[in-house]
């Protein structure tokens, strides 16, 4: 895999991580620690997704594409939910990004490069250089994406929160679809 390719399947995969991480910056107090807190770990999750699907091989790919969407789904969806129910709680405080909401965003946001690290297999045998890009590309779009969602957090103020849950939710439900429609 050239370095053109895998910028472009970076970019690919980075999209959901972009998503939810607007959505998070929109409900969480965002600091600078905190866009490279999410920027680090959705950036290591899409490095290390591809390795291990490298690592293990085709021979999973037939059991993990069996639920892969429904876990993705799930996560995103109970993540997406406690954010609009704590949106309603009388103390009014924001969902953090605590070490468990940030580890189950991870793995629903790069349980796709798994499969792309099984693909890579396939086609090339140096995994290095496309998991760097990938772990990059998504820390950057990750990082920029909290800042971005801090920003519309002061344009539309805390009803955002809502929002940011109803986008983890409908990215839970596009995952969902895309695998049982289109495949």
């Amino acid at each position: 895999m050239d370095i053109i390719t895998a910028f472009i399947v970076a970019v690919g995969l980075a999209m959901d991580c972009f998503s939810v991480s607007i959505a998070s910056g929109m409900t969480e107090s965002a600091r600078i620690s905190t866009a490279f807190k999410v920027g680090i770990s959705f950036g290591s999750f899409q490095a290390f997704m591809p390795l291990l699907g490298w690592l293990l091989g085709k021979s999973l790919i037939d059991v993990v594409s069996a639920f892969d969407h429904w876990l993705a789904f799930g996560l995103l969806s109970f993540v997406g939910c406690k954010m609009i129910y704590e949106f309603f709680q009388k103390e009014c405080k924001s969902m953090t990004l605590n070490f468990r909401n940030l580890l189950m965003l991870s793995i629903a946001t790069s349980i796709d490069a798994f499969s792309v690290g099984i693909v890579i297999g396939l086609l090339t045998t140096s995994i290095i250089m496309p998991i760097l890009v990938f772990g990059f590309v998504t820390f950057v779009f990750s990082f920029l994406g909290i800042l971005i969602g801090e920003e519309l957090k002061h344009i539309f103020g805390r009803v955002t929160q809502i929002v940011g849950g109803i986008i983890l939710i409908l990215i839970g439900i596009e995952i969902l679809l895309e695998h049982m429609v289109f495949v």
